[in-house]
C-alpha cells in the first residue's frame, strides 16, 4: 500500500573522489559518525544506501541545508562531499523495506546531479551544496531556490576557500566557542583569530549558516 504523499525537504549526499580514499573503511566510519549527529530532528535520519551515497528528509528545507552543512564541516578537509537538496512530495512505496519515491526525491537527484556537473567549471568547481524544488508541490510549494542557492555558491566558495587552521576556528566559532579559547587551543593569540575570522570571512559565514538554517 501506497503512503499518502506529503511534502518534505529531502537530503542526498556522496563523496567527491572517494575512489582515491587510501582507506575506505575509515571513510565510511567517519563519514557515519558525521550522519549521526544530524539524525535528531530528520523524518528519515541520514544513512548509506549504496556505495558512498547517503540519503536523508527533514521537515523543514532550513533542517536539510543545516544538515548537510554539518555533515560538511565535521569531515573536512579529510573527507569533500557534495548535497542536492530538494523540497516535494515524498510518498513511501514499501512500509516494510522504507521505499520511497517522488517528486521531493527527484528534485535532490536533479540538485546533486547539478552540483556534480558544476565542479567542472573552474568558476564554480567550489560548490558543494545545491537546492531545488519539485515544480508542482500542492498546499506546499516550499521556498524558491534562487537566492538559496546563490547564498549556497558563495558559501561554499567561502568555505572551499579556508586553509586547516580556520576550518578548525570556524568549528569553533559555530559551537559557540569564544574567540579567546579558540586562540587558547591554536596556541596563537586572540588578535590573530580575530584578524583570521575577519580575513577569511569566518563570522560572516557563521551567520549566513544561521539564515539558511532558519529557512522553512
Amino acid at each position: 500500500m501506497v503512503e499518502q504523499a506529503s511534502a518534505r525537504a529531502t537530503l542526498i549526499g556522496d563523496v567527491v573522489g572517494s575512489r582515491g580514499a587510501a582507506d575506505r573503511r575509515a571513510l565510511h566510519r567517519d563519514l557515519n559518525a558525521a550522519l549521526a549527529t544530524v539524525a535528531e530532528h530528520a523524518i528519515d535520519a541520514p544513512a548509506f544506501t549504496v556505495g558512498d551515497e547517503f540519503q536523508g528528509s527533514y521537515r523543514r528545507v532550513g533542517e536539510a541545508l543545516a544538515a548537510a552543512w554539518a555533515i560538511r564541516l565535521t569531515v573536512a578537509p579529510e573527507i569533500d562531499v557534495r548535497f542536492g537538496i530538494g523540497w516535494g512530495a515524498v510518498s513511501v512505496l514499501d512500509e516494510a523495506t522504507g521505499i520511497q519515491d517522488g517528486p521531493g526525491w527527484w528534485a535532490a537527484r536533479e540538485a546533486i546531479e547539478w552540483t556534480a556537473e558544476a565542479q567542472r567549471q573552474p568558476g564554480l568547481a567550489l560548490v558543494r551544496i545545491t537546492y531545488r524544488r519539485a515544480a508542482d508541490t500542492p498546499v506546499s510549494p516550499g521556498p524558491s531556490p534562487d537566492a538559496i542557492n546563490a547564498a549556497l555558491m558563495c558559501r561554499d566558495h567561502m568555505f572551499g576557500s579556508l586553509d586547516e587552521r580556520s576550518i578548525r576556528i570556524l568549528r569553533g566559532l559555530l559551537s559557540n566557542r569564544s574567540k579567546k579559547e579558540l586562540a587558547a587551543a591554536e596556541r596563537i593569540s586572540a588578535s590573530a583569530v580575530s584578524q583570521r575570522a575577519g580575513r577569511d570571512g569566518l563570522d560572516l559565514i557563521v551567520v549566513a549558516s544561521q539564515y539558511l538554517s532558519e529557512i522553512t
